[in-house]
């Protein structure tokens, strides 16, 4: 009997944003321990109601007192947003039993349109701030390798040069521009190449 019953057993994992739904569901796949029986993708196929969230039903083999037994059971993947949703619907559903009016229906409908805005809105400052700390660690690796490479040209040339060099390097660094940054690294590799080549050419 319970192996027929589908929902025996039930997770509910909720996700802080909604792309993060598709790489929680790519680890449940992934799992020895578990068989995707089916899965209900009502993201993409959102329920009359408004109702959205993935779902996937397993197999699961657990020990009892007479040995293994496989269970299935049903994993639910929502945002926060969504299942605040799914938890007011719920409530309505029941306390209408069912039978809910149209204009509640309505509202809950144009709410759940709200909640789909609100879950791309975060997403979309997610991506911006994602970008930022990308930039950033970018613009300071770049710093980093000029800087780097200013101090080793010190060593191989004449030090009027180098203050030069250094001197386009602030300027540059006060613009606050990451296309210029990495332009003049660019440029300063290829300067502080030749000079590298040109001092073992003198050694030689």
């Amino acid at each position: 009997m319970e192996e027929e019953i589908e929902d025996i057993a039930g997770i509910r994992i909720i996700c802080q944003f909604e792309e993060d739904i598709d790489t929680v569901a790519a680890m449940i796949r992934d799992r020895s321990d578990m068989v995707i029986k089916s899965e209900k993708n009502y993201l993409k196929h959102i329920k009359q109601s408004g109702y959205r969230s993935y779902h996937l039903i397993i197999y699961y083999t657990v020990d009892t007192i007479k040995g293994p037994k496989k269970l299935q059971a049903e994993i639910q993947i929502r945002t926060m947003a969504m299942n605040f949703w799914a938890t007011i619907e719920h409530s309505l559903q029941y306390k209408y039993k069912g039978d809910m009016p149209g204009h509640v229906a309505e509202r809950l409908s144009k709410a759940a349109d709200a909640i789909n805005a609100l879950d791309h809105e975060m997403s979309s400052v997610r991506n911006e701030i994602m970008d930022a700390q990308n930039s950033s660690q970018m613009q300071r690796n770049l710093i980093t390798d000029i800087l780097n490479n200013i101090e080793n040209l010190y060593k191989v040339t004449n030090k009027r040069e180098v203050e030069k060099i250094q001197d386009e390097f602030y300027h540059i660094y006060a613009q606050n521009d990451l296309q210029e940054l990495k332009r003049f690294h660019k440029e300063l590799d290829l300067i502080a190449e030749g000079y590298r080549a040109q001092a073992i050419t003198d050694e030689l």
